[in-house]
This record gives structure tokens, C-alpha cells and sequence, in this order.
């Protein structure tokens, strides 16, 4: 299946790139996300009618992605949660605790864009999260959990 991309896509390409995808991803992910439309002569045409005001979107959601980074750069989040005497939670902070914290730090944070990349944080002490805000934005953020009895 042949699509024409309208946004940028990792592993995949860039906006206005016709790339052969398999029929699955194509018709349950790309086409109803928004993310790509089929590469037809009519779609080809009603695509290069509308690629400036394309290309200028995903510039301008890419800029803001660059904004909250550059505010995110510098942000520690302390959170606390019930633990044992060994550290060890009663629970565990996930990706929703996350992007509350950054929202109520001043930085809106969707739960999407927190990347947990072992699991839900189940220890006290310093974790590395990553954020990733845009597609080629990705930011660490230092997370603080502290047990309290």
C-alpha cells in the first residue's frame, strides 16, 4: 500500500514522502490517526495543493515542542509515595503521576509523552524519565521519588 505521509513519522520518513507501507498499518494506524492519505493521483494532487500550509503546522508544532523543551531542560519533579523500610513502594508512580507533576510545575505534559522505558518507577530514590514531545524531541527529566512511612 502506497500512502503520502502528512506528518513525520520516525522509522518511516518525512511530510510529503510516499513511502509503501503494509495494508494493515496503513489502514488501522496512518489512515485514521491523520497521519497519511493514500497515494492516489487525486490525493498526489490535493496534497502539493496544501503542502505550505502543511509544512507550516507541523514548523510551528515543532517549535513548541522546542519551547517546552527548553523549559522542561532544567526541571526536576520531586514526587512522594508510601514505602517500606527498604525503599521499596507501596504501589508504584507512573506515567499519569509524571505528567501531572510537570502540569503542575508550570509545563503542560501529556501522559503520552511520558517514556517509561522499564516499567512504572516501584523504588525510591533518583530515576531518568524521558519525555518525548515531539517527533525528534526528546528530553530527560530527573524524577525524585521519596518513601515516606
Amino acid at each position: 500500500m502506497n500512502v503520502i505521509l502528512l506528518e513525520k513519522i520516525d522509522n518511516l520518513g518525512d511530510i510529503g514522502e510516499q513511502v509503501k507501507v503494509k495494508p494493515g498499518f496503513g489502514r488501522n494506524y496512518l489512515l485514521p490517526q491523520g497521519k497519511a492519505a493514500l497515494a492516489t493521483p487525486a490525493n498526489v494532487a490535493k496534497f502539493e495543493a496544501k503542502r505550505t500550509e502543511i509544512e507550516t503546522r507541523a514548523a510551528g508544532e515543532l517549535a513548541e515542542a522546542n519551547e517546552r523543551a527548553a523549559r522542561l531542560a532544567g526541571l526536576d519533579i520531586r514526587l512522594t509515595a508510601r514505602a517500606g523500610e527498604e525503599g521499596k513502594l507501596f504501589g508504584s508512580i507512573g506515567t499519569v503521576d509524571i505528567a501531572e507533576a510537570c502540569t503542575a510545575a508550570g509545563v503542560p505534559v501529556e501522559r503520552s509523552e511520558v517514556r517509561l522505558h522499564e516499567g512504572p518507577i516501584r523504588t525510591a530514590g533518583e530515576h531518568q524519565v524521558e519525555l518525548h514531545l515531539h517527533t525528534g524531541v526528546d528530553v530527560p527529566l530527573k524524577v525524585t521519588v521519596v518513601g515516606e512511612e
